[in-house]
């Protein structure tokens, strides 16, 4: 069965860090699973990672079951997580243990991730009631980035702050098993961390959180563009990508590719009688 998410909480007692990637696909699945990760997370980002969308907001959930359905073919041992995308679980509790059902049922995934605070309690707690692990997700939560005026920083006033950590021990008090700190100051994510039962990840929340998470594309490089503060670049794949991709061009226009040993061959007499029957008929 591999990761339990009683075996992330476990890590947190043990102090143990945890580690957290996206997937989307079958191979990246297999890759990052096969390469140790503790966790996958078939995220939302999807919309921009894979879809080219300019945030979450376009995900449905019907995508985001179709992606999980790839990775989970790929993993082994990894924890799967999904997120419940937008509009697919803020309408009603109804609304979203039907989406959170439909997830678990028909993708492969053992807990699903949710973004949201106080206003999502309820959801959190049917969830967990109806034994549907739950991890939540609070700071900058891409899904209200129009409400927040962008991707910005979130928790840097002590109102904020304060909130976030009334959040997080919500959270807890509701269920879930963990929670996400993306895009908040360091010192916060500390307070957060030391104060929850159950372990906090963070992605651009400094380095006390107990696990980290990180876009799998981010991690390895492939836009040279994007470079926020939080990624630390393991690769930078667009450069090799191009380069192979340019040579490849180049030995097809040089006509070096494919050579001989690359090609597949009949019997010598068969291709004789076909080329002179054909080609050398004087038909031509």
């Amino acid at each position: 069965m591999g990761r339990t998410v009683n075996d992330i909480v476990r890590m947190k007692k043990e102090g143990t860090r945890i580690s957290m990637l996206t997937a989307y696909d079958y191979y990246s699945g297999k890759l990052v699973s096969g390469a140790g990760i503790d966790i996958i997370l078939v995220g939302d980002s999807l919309g921009m990672v894979m879809q080219g969308h300019k945030n979450t907001l376009p995900v449905t959930l019907e995508d985001m079951i179709y992606h999980t359905k790839m990775v989970d073919r790929g993993r082994s041992d990894a924890l799967l997580v999904t997120d419940l995308p937008f509009m697919s679980f803020q309408e009603s509790v109804s609304r979203a243990m039907s989406s959170a059902g439909r997830i678990m049922k028909e993708s492969g995934a053992q807990a699903v991730k949710l973004e949201g605070g106080s206003r999502v309690i309820p959801q959190v707690k049917a969830m967990t009631d109806a034994g549907i692990p739950v991890m939540g997700h609070l700071g900058l939560t891409p899904q209200s980035v129009n409400q927040f005026g962008g991707f910005k920083v979130q928790g840097k006033q002590e109102e904020s702050a304060r909130t976030l950590i009334e959040d997080a021990l919500e959270l807890q008090k509701a269920g879930a098993f963990s929670v996400v700190l993306e895009t908040v100051p360091r010192e916060l994510a500390e307070v957060i961390t030391r104060k929850l039962d159950i372990p906090t990840i963070g992605i651009g929340a400094g380095p006390d959180c107990d696990g980290q998470v990180l876009v799998l594309h981010d991690l390895l490089g492939y836009d040279e563009e994007f470079n926020p503060t939080f990624v630390r670049k393991y690769a930078e794949l667009n450069r090799v990508i191009k380069k192979a991709v340019t040579e490849y061009i180049n030995d097809i226009k040089g006509d070096s590719f494919p050579d001989d040993n690359e090609s597949f061959h009949m019997e010598q007499d068969t291709a004789r009688k076909l080329r002179e029957e054909y080609l050398n008929s004087g038909d031509n």
